[in-house]
């Protein structure tokens, strides 16, 4: 399954940095939710994405949208990059890829580097963008435009 532009998200659910199951029911359909997939915790590339996030973060608050970010990284090592960074957002613990592959967030670097996408999900499930680029600066920019054009 590959998710685009115009699908409803389904049901997905991944533990959290504090090891509680996470369930996609209590942010899916409610809100506007900004979703980015980064490739591993605590490297250069995705602490400069997730520190963006953090650093606009109340201007996320402000739209009405939550940021949750996907890794294959473990909910141990998400916790601890979570409490290095001070991020403020939920860290989801994806290590059996499930989710990633059921968006169809690809792999760049000839296969080698799980890919860095984001994705504009609005208050009624749908994919209204996404943003796919292993440039960790610009992924807040795009989601945050294209949020301010919806609300």
């Amino acid at each position: 399954m590959v998710l685009t532009l115009g699908d409803k998200v389904p049901y997905f659910e991944a533990y959290n940095a504090n090891g509680q199951l996470v369930q996609s029911s209590s942010f899916i359909n409610k809100q506007v939710v900004v979703l980015y997939f980064y490739p591993k915790d605590d490297t250069p590339g995705c602490t400069k994405q997730a520190c963006t996030f953090r650093d606009y973060f109340t201007d996320f608050q402000a739209l009405g949208a939550t940021v949750l970010g996907v890794s294959s990284d473990d909910s141990a090592s998400h916790k601890r990059f979570q409490d290095k960074y001070n991020l403020p957002f939920e860290l989801l613990a994806d290590t059996n890829q499930e989710i990633r592959k059921m968006f169809g967030v690809p792999s760049n670097l000839f296969g080698l580097l799980p890919g860095r996408v984001t994705y504009v999900i609005d208050a009624t499930g749908t994919i209204i963008g996404l943003y796919n680029s292993q440039l960790p600066g610009k992924h807040h920019e795009n989601a945050i435009a294209l949020i301010k054009k919806i609300a």
